[in-house]
């Protein structure tokens, strides 16, 4: 049981997907606009890197290794996270249709986020057995929600901030993210 805790603090603070791996920025600046929707991205985000991580696991053990085809991890692992987003868009576009549309270019462009793909990647790299991988994805994608909810809520705070206007829009933004990204580096010092 402390091997998973252990696990899921390192996914969520010490191995922030977003603010210590830098792996899904585009989202990070682009959708946390509104809390609402900052979460809806993680929640699809969620859902992609978690069942794409199981189906390339399952790929990758009983297709790719047994037949030497290792050389096709890419292509084949962006083929499935393709599906995925493509059945998230449909569910959204019918089931929650204002999300949808907030989401924006946002949501089909999680097929070509780099997140994704990287905690994939870090699976098979790891070598977890099918339950670590699953965890691990997990793990990471809520760490993906932590980060994206903290810059939607600090974002907030941001509309309301007398900013001179030269750091208004992307600079503050990007400052904003470095300093969350130095914050979520100081747990590294904790000696886990």
């Amino acid at each position: 049981m402390m091997n998973i805790f252990l696990l899921a603090f390192s996914c969520i603070f010490l191995q922030n997907i977003l603010l210590i791996q830098f792996l899904g920025i585009c989202p990070f600046l682009g959708v946390t606009k509104q809390t609402e929707t900052a979460f809806g991205m993680g929640l699809a985000v969620l859902f992609v890197i978690t069942i794409a991580t199981m189906l390339s696991w399952v790929v990758q053990t009983f297709l790719l290794i047994p037949f030497s085809l290792e050389y096709l991890q890419t292509v084949i692992f962006i083929l499935i996270v393709a599906s995925l987003v493509q059945i998230v868009e449909i569910f959204l576009k019918k089931k929650i249709p204002f999300l949808y549309s907030s989401l924006g270019i946002y949501l089909p462009l999680i097929t070509t986020n780099c997140a994704v793909l990287g905690a994939i990647l870090l699976t098979i790299q790891t070598d977890y057995n099918f339950l670590y991988s699953f965890l691990f994805s997990f793990f990471t994608s809520l760490g993906f929600i932590v980060a994206m909810l903290l810059m939607a809520g600090v974002r907030k705070r941001l509309d309301v901030a007398n900013i001179p206007a030269f750091l208004k829009g992307v600079p503050i933004l990007l400052i904003t993210g470095g300093l969350l990204s130095i914050a979520f580096f100081a747990f590294n010092g904790m000696g886990f």
